[in-house]
């Protein structure tokens, strides 16, 4: 799959995903990685709810992918709880130096859930993995979370750029792969706006498909 498009292209499908997890776990500098290939060490806390968009080429259709950065910080979540909704991906985001950020990884899954469409595809990120010194969280603790709660798990660095790309493009291949099936309800574009899929039943692969370590280190 090549990133390359012609910008003048109609857009085939829109794929909204959003970022959540605890203030300072690294979610912006995630985005602003795979978004803009920038990283800003000087980076302040988000404050309410920014977006980018990335525009990539999957099987000869565009794509657009629209990432929400949803604040962690606590008196911002009332906000953010209403940009859940519409998202078909979700990136997970805890701090592998703060144990604190994977331990409130359950409740912000709850909060995903209840206002997100059952049918979201959920990556568990473990970001910061640079700091392999301070690591806080085993690889191990976060494969067994990911696989009682059946989603996708990788470790990144956006610092160092390490499994960022992989990360979101794992994310966007399996919606689309779901999406591009015939068989799907939704798949009708002839209204000729560009596809926004919700509302669709989604099966994840089992661990057993996708059990291959995604640590920093391999």
């Amino acid at each position: 799959m090549s990133n390359y498009i012609d910008y003048n292209q109609k857009i085939d499908y829109v794929f909204k995903i959003v970022l959540i997890g605890d203030s300072a776990v690294g979610k912006s500098q995630f985005l602003a990685r795979f978004a803009r290939n920038e990283f800003n060490a000087d980076s302040k806390a988000t404050i309410g709810v920014e977006f980018q968009t990335k525009t990539l080429a999957m099987d000869n259709k565009t794509v657009k992918a629209q990432i929400w950065d949803t604040a962690g910080q606590e008196r911002y979540r009332a906000v953010t709880s209403a940009y859940y909704r519409g998202a078909v991906g979700a990136m997970l985001i805890y701090d592998m130096t703060k144990r604190q950020s994977f331990d409130h990884l359950a409740r912000w899954l709850e909060e995903l859930r209840g206002h997100a469409d059952k049918s979201i595809i959920i990556m568990l990120i473990g970001n910061k993995c640079d700091l392999g010194s301070l690591r806080a969280v085993p690889t191990e603790d976060a494969e067994e979370f990911a696989q009682r709660e059946n989603l996708f798990f990788m470790e990144t660095s956006a610092l160092e750029a390490t499994n960022v790309e992989t990360a979101f493009w794992t994310v966007l291949t399996e919606i689309y792969r779901i999406i591009s099936k015939k068989t799907l309800a939704g798949n009708d574009k002839s209204d000729g706006n560009p596809g926004v899929f919700k509302g669709t039943r989604i099966l994840v692969p089992s661990q057993a498909q996708n059990s291959e370590k995604k640590g920093c280190c391999m």
